[in-house]
């Protein structure tokens, strides 16, 4: 395990290095190191890291969306609540939509499989777009229109929705009778899990606040070790809830930062995020390099040109829901062409749900596979590139 993780920090971070040297996202380089070392090619990663993989993927996850949490202020999400509310949603219906006219013809798959399909390859990757508005938000890139803040907000709630879809559409394609609770329990998931993660967010501010009144000071660093192990607790009792009710773990992870941004003021909010973006070097590594060891090269030859046209056809439907999300509101064509760009990068529930219908022998389990995984490759790559290259160009800077 330790040769493995040595050899996954190592390769990533100069591969890392070695793109964003030349101009180029520094995730390439790490997919490229996760595709290289898996086990479909040179296998070099440990079956127990590989074990591990959803896990740590997902605490890497979990890092960068504590780290947005304490970036967001709520004021500037009120600005942007029916645009980003319809990002969460519009968009990945309008992809849907896409897969369900257009699969059938290029893949030729029956309307239940284009829809699996269409609900795999939906979701943004949050994985890609939290991290850049992230840094947005703290460059002051788009912020006076609070641009990255609906962005950031949206692709926290498509990823939610777009699973909840899987889910039912995968029923069906297995013959099985669908409940009608199944599209209830996606709003359901959403406002619980923003309702718990502002009051566990209270809860956890007034022991902070509790300790420095009463002369207990806690340390920063200490600070993220609690607030860590509260979101691991957060993401837990979805699992634990599952079988009764409909929670979002990583929408609580983000609530919850927000209240203790709100709470412990800038200083501390700003130290925090600060130690969290540290945390997120090495977080960024083994999430990005993990995904793409999670990518069966094979099935990416196999897909074709037609598979390929199907994505960019499916992205363009992608970019007229995005587009109807931007109506009536402030932001000019560049900004909304540049929301068009940030919503296209696919990768993290690509990887984690794309091999799901072929374990569950359909018929169209190999063809969505080889979808999926050429979709990581394509929008991944294309999505981070578009957004580091036009966010100077397309968005304005809030102190000029």
């Amino acid at each position: 395990m330790l040769f493995s993780l040595a050899i996954i920090f190592i390769f990533g971070l100069s591969a890392a290095a070695l793109f964003e040297k030349i101009g180029l996202p520094r995730i390439i380089g790490m997919l490229g190191v996760g595709i290289v070392l898996s086990p479909y090619l040179l296998d070099l990663i440990d079956p127990s890291v590989l074990g591990i993989s959803s896990e740590l993927r997902q605490t890497a996850l979990i890092v960068i969306l504590i780290k947005a949490g304490l970036s967001l202020d709520i004021s500037d999400l009120k600005k942007v609540g029916r645009p980003a509310v319809m990002m969460s949603f519009i968009p990945a219906c309008f992809e849907i939509i896409g897969y369900v006219i257009f699969a059938p013809v290029f893949l030729e798959v029956d309307i239940i499989e284009a829809a699996l399909m269409g609900a795999v390859l939906s979701a943004v990757s949050p994985a890609v777009v939290v991290p850049r508005m992230v840094r947005l938000i703290e460059e002051k890139y788009g912020t006076k229109k609070s641009v990255p803040q609906m962005i950031l907000a949206g692709a926290s709630c498509d990823d939610i929705f777009v699973i909840a879809l899987f889910s039912t559409f995968l029923t069906m394609a297995q013959g099985r009778s669908i409940n009608a609770l199944d599209f209830l329990n996606i709003p359901v998931s959403v406002i619980l899990g923003v309702v718990l993660g502002l009051f566990v967010g209270f809860v956890t501010a007034y022991i902070f606040e509790k300790m420095y009144k009463t002369h207990n000071k806690i340390r920063n660093s200490v600070k993220v070790i609690i607030i860590l192990a509260v979101s691991f607790l957060l993401i837990s009792a979805e699992g634990f809830l599952k079988p009764y009710i409909a929670l979002s773990g990583l929408l609580a992870v983000v609530a919850m930062a927000c209240v203790i941004k709100m709470r412990m003021g800038k200083k501390v909010s700003s130290s925090l995020s600060e130690k969290f973006g540290k945390i997120w070097i090495a977080a960024e590594i083994l999430l990005f390099v993990l995904v793409g060891s999670a990518v069966d090269i094979r099935y990416t030859l196999e897909a074709g040109v037609s598979a390929l046209i199907m994505i960019f056809t499916a992205l363009a439907f992608r970019a007229l829901g995005v587009f109807i999300c931007m109506l009536k509101t402030e932001l000019n064509a560049k900004e909304r062409i540049f929301c068009i760009i940030a919503y296209l990068p696919k990768a993290t529930v690509q990887a984690a749900i794309g091999s799901v219908p072929l374990y569950a022998e359909l018929p169209c389990g190999k063809t969505i596979l080889s979808v999926a995984v050429l979709a990581i490759l394509v929008t991944a790559p294309l999505g981070a590139f578009g957004i580091d290259k036009s966010y100077k160009r397309f968005l304005s800077h809030e102190n000029s």
